[in-house]
């Protein structure tokens, strides 16, 4: 045995557990300063609209998924396949994670108090968000530095790393041959949009996101056509583009089928298992498609942990510091709002 104990803190969304936990879900989501950037109590009562308002669609499509997310399932199996790897790696430090959602159970205070209980003497912070963005990392560690004096190293940002782009290379490539190997498929990396307001601020998440492309793309066939393009998008204001129903469109008139890649997610949650195999399948097969595929996210593949495991040591290698995958800044430096500039 010995005495440091490291707790891995797993930060991520979260998603609702039942049907009565979609509203409050929805009203945490919405009442984060990084989400709407009102001061309070404004933001308090536009995130009650918001989360009333949508709580019926947003019940149905988890009723879909069985009545709640899967998310804190699949994180949880990434946690076990972490400490286990980590256990093979490392023998003279006793590692655990613990997960850390940010908009529902185990929520961040919970995950603080389940380390400091367990005695770890120091934390990894490592978020589920391989690209970093204001409304997601930076949301999750400020909340985490709130609340807890745990010592700390963080991992910001891995949007480019060979074993992560490998993950999702194979998932193509296996949504492919299970499709029957169609000829020249055109891969749509879908990632969860983002107000283009707040990329204009200096947020980098766009620019991670097609590093994370970038990557992928060397392991495709380089006869493939490739778009990125985004989902979710949530209210009036303009969001990043083009969207994936767009992009589904075009294929349409092109004739070309496609393969969809969720590029900035982990796990399977509802934007994967119900907005793009349910809706945009339908949208697909109504346009008629040659073909519709998806490729599943990296969620628990050992290539995806051993991603997770190389962070985890680089971390345990430079205590109190916070480093990108490659340890210093990836984002050009018109990105005011990267992890490790002068915008956070």
């Amino acid at each position: 045995m010995t005495s440091r104990r490291v707790a891995i803190i797993l930060f991520n969304l979260g998603g609702p557990d039942k049907q009565d936990a979609v509203r409050p879900f929805l009203f945490n989501l919405f009442n984060d300063k990084a989400i709407i950037g009102v001061p309070q109590p404004f933001r308090y009562f536009i995130a009650q609209l918001i989360s009333r308002r949508r709580e019926k669609l947003a019940k149905a499509n988890y009723a879909l998924m069985g009545g709640g997310s899967p998310i804190l399932t699949e994180t949880r199996k990434q946690a076990e396949a972490l400490e286990t790897e980590m256990a093979k790696r490392v023998s003279n430090v006793t590692f655990r994670c613990f997960i850390a959602m940010r908009y529902w159970k185990p929520f961040i205070v919970e995950a603080a108090e389940a380390a400091i209980d367990w005695h770890a003497t120091d934390a990894i912070l490592l978020p589920l968000y391989p690209q970093f963005s204001t409304t997601t990392t930076a949301s999750a560690l400020e909340a985490w530095t709130s609340i807890c004096d745990l010592p700390v190293s963080t991992i910001c940002c891995y949007p480019a790393g060979q074993k992560l782009a490998q993950s999702h290379a194979d998932a193509i490539l296996n949504a492919w041959r299970e499709g029957g190997s169609p000829e020249r498929p055109r891969v749509l990396f879908s990632a969860h949009g983002l107000p283009q307001s707040i990329v204009d601020r200096g947020d980098p998440y766009q620019w991670q996101v097609e590093q994370s492309v970038a990557a992928v793309r060397k392991l495709l066939p380089a006869e493939w056509d490739t778009r990125i393009c985004y989902q979710s998008r949530v209210g009036p204001m303009k969001w990043l583009a083009p969207s994936t129903e767009h992009e589904i469109k075009v294929a349409a008139k092109n004739k070309a089928g496609v393969i969809v890649a969720p590029i900035a997610f982990v796990s399977e949650h509802v934007e994967t298992l119900v907005e793009l195999d349910i809706e945009y399948r339908a949208l697909a097969k109504r346009l008629q498609l040659p073909f519709y595929l998806r490729a599943q996210t990296p969620s628990a593949a050992p290539r995806f942990i051993d991603a997770l495991a190389d962070l985890t040591e680089r971390a345990l290698s430079a205590p109190g510091k916070l480093q990108s995958e490659s340890g210093g800044r990836l984002c050009p430096a018109a990105f005011g709002l990267c992890a490790q500039g002068s915008g956070t």
